[in-house]
């Protein structure tokens, strides 16, 4: 074998580990891609989510009130019940 042989099969290993470089980052940047791909779906979902969870929120705020008036109701006629039964009974 000559020298040039040498140094041409030297290169041939440079090259072909060069290739393989390639083809790694080449799928390296394929699994980024798809990872980011799952990152925005993942976001938009969480968004959604979100706006459900103020939706839910707002309902829950309503039926706070909407329980605090019936309570005070339920109290009111309560304390007027026994208003009249003691009328009744003291009269």
């Amino acid at each position: 074998m000559t020298d040039l042989d040498k140094r041409l099969g030297r290169m041939e290993l440079k090259l072909d580990k060069l290739a393989d470089a390639m083809v790694a980052m080449a799928r390296a940047e394929e699994k980024l891609d798809a990872l980011k791909n799952e990152h925005d779906k993942m976001y938009e979902r969480v968004n959604r989510l979100s706006i459900k969870l103020d939706d839910v929120e707002s309902g829950v705020n309503e039926n706070s009130n909407t329980v605090k008036v019936i309570n005070k109701l339920f109290w009111v006629a309560i304390i007027a019940a026994s208003g009249a039964v003691a009328a009744n009974i003291w009269m």
